[in-house]
């Protein structure tokens, strides 16, 4: 045990920073709220950090405290021992949250619990030495770290109150189950004389009312908690929907309210919000404070939200029109930093570091990437580029599309499955590829939103999942332009194949286009070429105002001198994945690479790719928060660029002075430090050692030229140039009466040529 306090604390130390004094606070600005007071939202950690480990164990209530913002608020779960010990603990039945079945297997037993019928291992069974010495805590939510499991002790309610949080809430659920047990809640606050109890909830109105004249003399605050409003109130009999038409009865005895969120932004079936409720209006009319709880990074809520969980608390304390007074959470700092960081924030709020917000298909999280949807909401949501990966149809004309396989993306499997082929050139298995369909059977299927996470039951946005137009090439330039947007990236892939196997010059396809939209003769945006093919950027070497982007989709563990003077000849920057750069196995980082150092030494730019938003993407040490991995990469490993899907995201982070970590304020957005969260587990418990990235090869990277464009009949332009969309992106056809006699006589003579 003393090995892991030892450790624990170095955890602490490595990976959070402690709350600036209140002095430092005193310099920010304060922002005006819609709370019942005008003061900021609380921040109230349910059970400590228990989004990561378990409920109100030593290491969840220290790193609560290390890592959420002064001030916040540490919420315990009351249980009873038949010895009339208080333990901090989720709920009656200690089998989900602990290791009681396994310690006294056959010590089962059923319990009527306001009406209904429990089966489990109930606390009032075992008294308090029992618990302390034989039993220990487990994390009750599966999809939560199981490697913590068995190592720490159940906390007692003044072990909680003696790690001296700012302020401590205690949540008494069961005082009518208690109090037919010969115990009585009441009694053992009165033991501890409310010393330290800042704030003390029940759903239950009688017990409230038993403690108001106590809690008053020790100016403790009651809260009554609704529950699912068909559920029935002990006190009164009457379900909670039937209390909640009447708040201001409540005030006699609370002076404030605790109730799960879809109280105040319901959900429909489909999972996309409703519009609010008056609750918070109402419960603020009546004098009421209105705490919101359900609140954790892992759980699947609204799409509105992006899988973005600090949108979500946005969305309660910084909608424009009301703001709850405080949120129940498992994840403090993702809420600390939301309140705290991102609240107020200006749109056009200069961002605070040099990192460029770089799109993966436009804002591909949110629609089908590619789309003209998904590039306006990347536009509106602040990304400095936006990207275009040029794919080639049969006929000719470049369009914007992840793949050159249309299968995953579009719906073309429902009408072109007959035309699926293989092309091991490009990848293993078969697909339907853009290059052998012309643009007007590709506009004949829709854009389809890609989800990487479809296997888990992940959804990405379905209201909108084939919502949107391709977008051509030269339509997205003119975008860019039109836009203003700091800057493009278009990304070649299939150079070589494209021009040797089906006579498309892809590369001086981009070359006419970039020209024709003056981007070639500028300096104010930023064009970026990439692609996974070094002659492919040695053809653009002439142009100087081009970033050349290399593409290494190879995990790699080192960048050798010799190697990256070799890709130097074709590069300016380099595209790498995050496992280049931090270390991820079974969820948890456990190391990181020299790589951006080495890179930058170069003067090589790096890019990281591709952050996504969905919790299950997002490395255990992150806290399941995009937020944090921004940071760890921008601030932690100092990337020149995040290529993302959900652009928004990344803006927000950059534009927070939270993420200025030389600036002086109250919060800090700080990085995780990879390794350091698996040193607090056993060494048993801990995922196996993986073998480390090789490192970069410049035989890996460095192509053979490209081969000249074949001069091939089937795709209908016989080696000629591509032929150009119409600046609509329709088809253009021969008979089309706008065109001139001298357009059709040009055209006649450039296809009998």
């Amino acid at each position: 045990m003393l090995r892991f306090f030892i450790l624990f604390s170095l955890f602490l130390d490595s990976c959070v920073a402690a709350p600036k004094t209140p002095a430092a606070a005193a310099a920010v600005p304060a922002k005006k709220w819609l709370t019942l007071n005008g003061q900021e939202p609380a921040v109230v950690a349910r059970g400590g950090f228990s989004g990561l480990f378990p409920e109100s164990s030593i290491s969840a209530n220290d790193l609560a405290i290390g890592t959420s913002s002064p001030g916040f608020t540490m919420l315990c779960n009351l249980q009873m021992t038949k010895d009339g010990v208080g333990l901090c603990l989720s709920d009656i039945r200690l089998d989900n949250a602990t290791t009681i079945s396994s310690v006294f297997p056959k010590a089962q037993k059923t319990y009527k619990v306001n009406g209904q019928d429990l089966k489990g291992w109930f606390v009032i069974d075992y008294d308090a030495d029992t618990i302390f010495n034989k039993v220990t805590l487990v994390q009750n939510i599966f999809s939560r770290p199981s490697i913590f499991d068995g190592q720490m002790s159940v906390s007692a309610v003044e072990d909680v109150l003696g790690t001296k949080p700012p302020k401590f809430w205690l949540s008494v659920q069961y005082d009518a189950f208690y109090m037919e047990h010969k115990l009585s809640p009441a009694e053992y606050l009165r033991s501890l004389r409310f010393r330290g109890i800042n704030v003390i909830s029940s759903p239950e109105i009688g017990f409230l009312k038993s403690i108001g004249m106590d809690a008053g003399r020790a100016k403790t605050k009651l809260i009554f908690e609704f529950k699912d409003p068909e559920a029935v109130e002990p006190t009164t009999n009457k379900k909670y929907s039937e209390i909640q038409q009447n708040l201001a009865a409540i005030k006699a005895f609370a002076s404030g309210v605790l109730v799960p969120k879809d109280y105040i932004w319901p959900i429909d079936s489909a999972k996309y919000l409703k519009p609010a409720t008056t609750f918070v209006a109402d419960a603020h009319k009546a004098g009421l404070e209105v705490y919101a709880s359900g609140f954790a990074n892992d759980l699947r809520t609204s799409f509105n939200y992006s899988y973005d969980p600090s949108a979500e608390y946005l969305q309660f304390v910084d909608n424009g029109q009301f703001s709850v007074d405080g949120v129940i959470t498992d994840f403090p700092p993702t809420a600390s930093q939301s309140i705290t960081c991102f609240s107020h924030q200006n749109g056009n709020l200069p961002k605070a570091g040099h990192a460029l917000v770089i799109t993966h298909n436009g804002a591909s999280g949110d629609y089908p990437g590619c789309t003209d949807l998904a590039y306006q909401k990347a536009i509106d949501d602040g990304a400095d580029i936006i990207d275009c990966s040029v794919q080639m149809s049969k006929d000719g004309i470049a369009f914007c599309h992840d793949a050159a396989d249309l299968s995953a993306s579009t719906t073309a499997r429902t009408t072109f499955m007959s035309r699926a082929t293989s092309v091991p050139e490009i990848q293993p298995t078969n697909g339907i590829f853009s290059f052998d369909l012309t643009w007007a059977e590709i506009q004949s299927v829709k854009p389809q939103i890609e989800n990487p996470f479809t296997a888990t039951g992940f959804q990405r946005n379905p209201a909108n999942k084939n919502a949107g137009k391709f977008t051509t090439l030269a339509d997205f330039l003119e975008l860019g332009k039109a836009k203003a947007v700091t800057g493009v990236l278009i990304n070649i892939q299939n150079a070589a194949y494209l021009a040797s196997k089906k006579g498309l010059g892809v590369v001086d396809v981009v070359k006419s286009a970039l020209t024709n939209s003056t981007l070639d003769k500028q300096s104010t945006q930023k064009v970026l070429i990439q692609s996974d093919d070094s002659s492919v950027l040695s053809s653009f070497e002439a142009v100087p105002p081009y970033t050349r982007v290399l593409s290494i989709d190879k995990e790699i563990g080192d960048a050798p001198k010799t190697s990256i003077e070799e890709i130097k000849k074709h590069t300016d920057a380099v595209n790498l994945l995050r496992t280049s750069l931090i270390i991820v196995s079974q969820s948890f980082a456990t190391g990181k690479t020299n790589v951006v150092e080495e890179m930058h030494k170069a003067n090589i730019s790096v890019y990281v790719s591709v952050l996504r938003n969905e919790y299950i993407a997002i490395a255990f040490d992150y806290f399941s928060d995009p937020t944090i991995e921004l940071a760890t990469f921008i601030a932690g490993r100092g990337v020149d660029g995040v290529i993302t899907e959900f652009p928004a995201t990344a803006t927000r982070y950059l534009r927070s002075p939270c993420s200025d970590l030389n600036k002086d304020q109250p919060y800090a957005i700080l990085p995780a430090d990879a390794g350091a969260l698996l040193t607090v587990a056993d060494k048993e418990a801990q995922p196996p050692a993986i073998p480390p990235n090789p490192p970069l090869d410049a035989k890996d990277v460095i192509d053979p030229p490209l081969p000249p464009v074949a001069k091939l009949a089937s795709n209908g332009t016989e080696g000629g140039p591509p032929q150009t969309p119409p600046r609509s992106g329709t088809v253009a056809i021969a008979a089309n009466l706008s065109l001139s006699l001298l357009a059709m006589m040009a055209l006649g003579l450039l296809y009998t040529a």
